[in-house]
């Protein structure tokens, strides 16, 4: 160990001390939450009420040794599962099976606030990397990385709907569970597609969704949440308690700051849905695609759409979406998009449904029951899915639309699937969450399924990506987190980088969450 590394692990050590989780020193129960003062920085607890570490007096001052997995399993209310144990291979696999290979540590199975209270002790204390998997949808598979403790919270899944309207959700939730609870209770939420795709993960990136111009970014709907931060305590952090960590939950990225352990959202009355699709002729991507952004840039707040270029020879094009409105309403609007588009559909489908219904189709399990609509490795008949992607950000309308179209010219498995902003994500300023494109046009994810191999998936995904940048910025957004994004901090946060580092710098100062595209790293 060189004298540098040396003195971080010391300088490390000093503050685990502090904070009560020298090696050896476990996290008993759940802490309550401690209070920011004027400033936003964290307040100290004043009482063992407020925390229930221990500080201990140090024994030695040795860089730390590997965790004692016999002694954090005694720990865990669930298993911990180890190399060589049975259900390893099941427990350290996530959505995307290009990551079928990797070998964390452990897999900590959390049913309780205090496991991952004890799982990051035990991190922080050995210098273990950890990780927490909600859904496992990292595009970089960075929930299960090599030689990590990953903190698994499938087991804090529970979704409570309050008689006031709010929903408390665990971080181990998956969107289809959500959509289930809300809907089912009369109330909604707006949020993503993908049903098997954890609430924490698109929470703390933004939260894209299919009624996101009516009620905003998944994180705007959320009023509170709990979090266990690198001194092994659990806050729970509002717009008036610790609000500078608040803000950084709002739009950050997952992996950061800590772990959160569930969340508050508010949520409104469940409405009827109109659901649209038309898929469009060969050779019109140009003209439906210049005419689409002008034309979702100008729809009510009730409409939402997404336009999908998919890569062929010819490439080709439709627009899907969702209208809270009357039937002829959306003809309206309809007739508005194909004058601006000056094209007539090739077909077209139109259909009303509840909410809950609504969501369903879009996860793509309209005929399935919610036990269905899971992954066929949790119980459900979903499959999973490789693939290789990354995103942009349309920041102002598209000036050449036939440009982006001849991207996708011959590229079978690639899909260009742009979403529509603006709306009520719009009305929210820039700096007020870390989210940073508030005025945006749209985004689009560069997706391609691995119909070819994995090296050749990369490169396409990655020369689309790149000139993709000449139109559009270099931007990008962190829910479709790409490990080869050029100057990544800045095209994920743009000006909101500068203070998330801050809230980092005063949360995670010696990097007890750390991976490749941490905030810390950027």
């Amino acid at each position: 160990m060189t004298g540098e590394t040396n003195q971080r692990w010391l300088d490390r050590r000093a503050f685990l001390r502090a904070a009560g989780l020298a090696t050896g020193i476990g996290v008993a129960g759940t802490a309550l939450a401690a209070c920011a003062g004027a400033t936003g920085q964290p307040a100290r607890p004043t009482s063992s009420r407020a925390a229930t570490t221990t500080v201990m007096p140090p024994t030695s001052t040795a860089a730390p040794g590997p965790i004692d997995y016999a002694a954090l399993a005694g720990k865990l209310s669930g298993r911990l599962v180890r190399a060589g144990d049975s259900g390893y291979s099941a427990a350290s696999r996530s959505y995307n099976p290009l990551f079928d290979g990797r070998q964390p540590a452990a897999i900590a199975l959390c049913g309780t606030p205090a496991d991952v209270q004890a799982c990051v002790a035990a991190a922080a204390a050995s210098g273990t990397p950890i990780a927490a998997r909600g859904g496992g949808h990292s595009y970089a598979g960075y929930s299960t990385p090599n030689g990590a403790l990953v903190v698994d919270l499938a087991g804090l899944a529970g979704v409570t709907v309050n008689p006031d309207g709010s929903m408390v959700v665990g971080a181990g939730a998956r969107l289809i569970d959500v959509y289930a609870a809300a809907g089912n209770a009369g109330r909604a939420i707006g949020a993503g597609s993908c049903p098997s795709v954890g609430i924490a993960g698109l929470t703390l990136g933004g939260g894209i969704g299919v009624l996101g111009r009516k009620f905003g970014l998944t994180c705007d709907q959320l009023t509170s949440a709990t979090i266990v931060t690198p001194d092994g305590v659990q806050r729970t952090v509002s717009a008036n308690s610790e609000p500078n960590l608040f803000w950084a939950l709002r739009g950050g990225g997952g992996g950061n700051f800590g772990i959160v352990t569930s969340f508050t959202f508010a949520t409104a009355p469940a409405p009827s849905v109109m659901i649209f699709s038309m898929q469009y002729p060969a050779g019109s991507v140009s003209d439906v695609l210049g005419g689409w952004q002008q034309w979702a840039t100008a729809a009510p707040d009730e409409l939402w759409s997404t336009c999908n270029v998919a890569g062929g020879s010819p490439a080709t094009c439709s627009v899907t979406g969702t209208f809270i409105g009357s039937a002829s309403a959306l003809a309206t609007q309809l007739g508005a998009l194909n004058r601006a588009t000056g094209t007539t559909p090739s077909s077209k489908y139109v259909q009303t449904k509840s909410y809950l219904d609504a969501m369903r189709h879009f996860a793509g399990c309209s005929s399935d029951s919610i036990e269905q609509c899971h992954l066929n490795t949790a119980g459900g008949s979903l499959g999973r899915e490789s693939f290789v992607a990354s995103s942009r950000v349309v920041t102002s309308p598209i000036g050449d639309p036939g440009a982006i179209a001849s991207l996708c010219g011959g590229k079978a498995g690639l899909n260009l699937v742009f979403d529509a902003l603006g709306g009520a994500i719009g009305r929210v300023a820039a700096d007020a969450t870390a989210f940073p494109y508030r005025s945006a046009v749209a985004t689009v994810q560069i997706y391609q399924k691995l119909t070819i191999s994995q090296s050749a998936a990369t490169q396409v995904v990655g020369a689309v990506r790149d000139a993709l940048a000449g139109p559009l910025g270099t931007t990008g957004y962190v829910n479709y987190i790409d490990p080869a994004m050029p100057n990544w901090g800045q095209a994920y946060y743009g000006n909101n980088l500068a203070r998330l580092r801050q809230v980092a710098n005063q949360y995670d100062p010696h990097g007890i969450f750390s991976f490749p595209q941490a905030i810390g790293k950027a």
